[in-house]
């Protein structure tokens, strides 16, 4: 067990698990966390954002290329439907 350091929840942490430097997520607060011991486990908050959450950041880069998948989709449909039109 260890103890997120933002809200005090016991969070349950196998220290076979996570290995130092390790990022996980308080399942209370949502928290970021980096693992600084693991032997009893350790966390302190953690200042980096955790990968998972790309979904969560603007994602200014992903949003733009999947405009451009989703193009790319309806322009696949339309030479299909000239196919059949032929």
């Amino acid at each position: 067990m260890a103890t997120c350091p933002e809200c005090d929840a016991e969070i349950e942490v196998d220290e076979f698990d996570v290995d130092k430097g390790d990022l996980i997520s308080c399942p209370d607060c949502g928290s970021n966390l980096e693992v600084t011991g693991t032997s009893p486990v350790e966390l302190e908050l953690s200042d980096e954002e955790e990968e998972d959450d790309d979904e969560d950041t603007d994602g200014g880069d992903d949003e733009e290329f999947d405009d451009d998948d989703d193009l790319d989709d309806a322009d696949e449909e339309d030479s299909e439907k000239e196919d059949w039109d032929e």
